[in-house]
Formats: C-alpha cells, sequence, structure tokens
C-alpha cells in the first residue's frame, strides 16, 4: 500500500492549485486524473484579475489574447460598449492552462497518476483508502476536485444543495465574426437564454461562442447558439468544436467537507451564479483548502470558505435573479455613470463587493438590488 498525506483526485485548476500548495511546502501528494494530459475542457477561458492574483504560477506562457474592451448588448439589440485602460480578462485555452498547471504540479513535487481512475473509494477517521489504478493507496486527507460529476462528492454525499446549469460553446475562426474590435473584445448577450446568457471571447486564432443558462435549457442550447452566431455574422458551418457542460452552482450554506474530505472548485459547487465563471473560486478554495491541511485544520476550511466567497456569491445570485427577469432593466442600470468602473473593479480585485460602490454608480445598483427582490 502506498501511502501520502494528501490525494487529490481531479487534476484541473482547483485540483493542480491544490498540489502545487501542498507539495511546495513538503506534503506527499497524489494528484489523480482519469485524462491525460493536455486535453481541453469546455470553458470561456477567461483570467480575471481577481483569478490572476490568486493563480499559483504566473500563467503568461499559455496567455493567448488580452481583452480590455467590453461589449454589452440585450436582446439581439441596444448595446453599448466601454474600453479599459489595462486588460480586463486574460484569455486561455483550458487544454493549455491545465497542461501547464499540472506541470507545475509535477515540477513542485506532487505524484501525478494520469489516465487513471479512482475506485473503491473509503473514508474513515484516519484518512482514506482507495484504488487508483491497479494500486492500493492511502492518504491522510482527500481532496475532491475532480468537478461537476465527481465521484468524490457522491461518495461523501455531498452535493444535495449544487443547483445545476447547463452551458453550450464552439470555436469559431476570429476572421468570420467580420467585426475588427471583437478580437480585443468580451462580447455579452444578456437576456436570451433564461437564467443566463450569451458571449463571445477572443483566443488566439479563433473566438469562443457561447450559451449557457438554467438546467432547464438544455434541450434548447443549439438554437440558442445557432441564434447568438446569425447575429454576430457567422456561418452555422463556420462553428467547430462543440461542446456542452454543466455549471454546478452552490447554494450558500452547501457542505464542502465531509471528515478528512475536502472539496474544492467545481466539485464544490463554486460556480459563480451570475459569470458561469469558476477560475477565481477554484484558485481560492485550492489555497484554503491547503491551509486546512497543511495547518491541521480540515474544521477550519468551511468557514474560511464561506468567509472567502459567500458575501460575493449572495450577490451574484440577487443580480442573476434580477437579470432573469428584467434583462432590459438590468441593460440600462449597466449603462449608468459609474457602473463600468465597478464591473472593472470586481474582475480586476479591486472592489471586493458591489456594496463597496460609490459615487454615480450606487442608484443603478440598488435599482438592481430591488429587481432581484
Amino acid at each position: 500500500m502506498e501511502r501520502f498525506d494528501a490525494l487529490v483526485v481531479g487534476a484541473g485548476p482547483a485540483g493542480s492549485s491544490t498540489a502545487i500548495h501542498l507539495a511546495r511546502a513538503g506534503a506527499r501528494v497524489i494528484l489523480v486524473d482519469r485524462a491525460t494530459f493536455p486535453r481541453d475542457k469546455p470553458c470561456g477561458g477567461g483570467l480575471t484579475g481577481r483569478a490572476l492574483a490568486r493563480i499559483p504560477v504566473d500563467p503568461s506562457p499559455v496567455v493567448e489574447r488580452d481583452v480590455d474592451r467590453f461589449l454589452l448588448r440585450v436582446g439581439y439589440g441596444a448595446s453599448f460598449a466601454r474600453t479599459h485602460d489595462r486588460p480586463l480578462i486574460r484569455m486561455t485555452q483550458r487544454i493549455r492552462l491545465d497542461a501547464f498547471l499540472v506541470e507545475a504540479a509535477i515540477a513542485a513535487g506532487a505524484e501525478l497518476r494520469e489516465g487513471t481512475k479512482v475506485t473503491q473509494l473509503v473514508a474513515h477517521e484516519l484518512g482514506v483508502t482507495a484504488r487508483v489504478g491497479r494500486d492500493i493507496v492511502h492518504a491522510d486527507v482527500l481532496v475532491g476536485a475532480d468537478g461537476a460529476n465527481g465521484i468524490v462528492a457522491r461518495a461523501l454525499g455531498l452535493g444535495e444543495k449544487i443547483v445545476h446549469g447547463v452551458a453550450l460553446e464552439a470555436n469559431v475562426p476570429l476572421e468570420a465574426l467580420g467585426v475588427r474590435e471583437l478580437e480585443r473584445t468580451a462580447a455579452i448577450e444578456l437576456g436570451v437564454v433564461p437564467g443566463g446568457y450569451g458571449w463571445v471571447f477572443p483566443k488566439g486564432d479563433h473566438a469562443n461562442l457561447g450559451v449557457g443558462g438554467w438546467g432547464s435549457e438544455g434541450p434548447w442550447l443549439r438554437d440558442h447558439l445557432a441564434r447568438l452566431a446569425q447575429v454576430f455574422g457567422v456561418a452555422p458551418g463556420a462553428l467547430s468544436a462543440l461542446k456542452g457542460h454543466r455549471l454546478p452552482m452552490r447554494r450558500l450554506g452547501a457542505p464542502a467537507a465531509s471528515g478528512r474530505a475536502l472539496l474544492v472548485g467545481d466539485a464544490a459547487g463554486l460556480v459563480d451564479p451570475l459569470s458561469g465563471d469558476g477560475m477565481y473560486e477554484a484558485f481560492v478554495s485550492a489555497r484554503l483548502a491547503a491551509d486546512a491541511i497543511l495547518g491541521g485544520d480540515l474544521a477550519g476550511y468551511e468557514p474560511a470558505l464561506a468567509d472567502a466567497l459567500d458575501r460575493h456569491a449572495a450577490a451574484s445570485w440577487a443580480a442573476k435573479r434580477a437579470l432573469d427577469r428584467h434583462p432590459r432593466l438590468v441593460f440600462a442600470a449597466a449603462r449608468a455613470p459609474g457602473v463600468f468602473g465597478v464591473v472593472a473593479g470586481l474582475l480586476g480585485g479591486e472592489v471586493a463587493h458591489p456594496a463597496e460602490a460609490r459615487g454615480a454608480a450606487r442608484p443603478a445598483l440598488r435599482l438592481i438590488a430591488r429587481l432581484a427582490r
């Protein structure tokens, strides 16, 4: 039987980041994923400033484009754009980012088992025992980082307070968009998918188009995506690499730990309800999980997670309700003076919560809060 301080199941951003933090501190870490890297994952691939402040390695080698312009539209009609004085989002692809983080975990000292399944998972008071491929492994702590459909949360009986959205995305050559400004623009289309939005995000030589919303919208996502492509002048035949995925969104108070096991990232449902992004939450939960393990305070993980994320998550749930019910009013409020600065501050990490907004933006943000009630 092989013995480790931590068994991390899932080598996406949350799992690899947890392994990096632990291994750098001298812990014996085994990082397991059923995929072989590099492998792709459906994802918008945007790294906001606040995510960049939490990622454990500099991702510049895998950044393909910086975005400094934001385009907001509603109902395929009215629109407005704003340009920021520095990048709002750094765009990458998961096939590159995830492999980069895995290599960083290996360099830090973690042991990688890729193309390997974890089965026969048994949690007990001394840790966890599992079959990793053909080997039996014991670890003092288990970290579930295996995503929205992971085995760890199921084995622990967690996940009952997680709501699932759905998304469908595709790639298109940049030249097929026909709008030069979109090469540095994050475009968001409101009011076209119940419980969500459509997006166009530029990458290196292509753009990522996608739509996401409530889980009940799954049967209609192809129609929503085709309409989004049409509005941006993209012929249906130009779309490639269509991928669908679930968006696990944690209700406040949902458990993220049990005994000597912790959940991080998507496995804990840590996707922002409003944006559908989970990168920031992945990196934050990875750091907090590693701190809890290294400090011998597993019971402190959930309170630390709530302290770091719940206030922002509550505001995101409220804004999501307002957007779902009144997309045009939210659009109008978003055009108000000062609001773009708040959005840029939230993306960049300079503003922790909309309530910190000052000046002209406050009336518009109060309106959005009232629309959510």
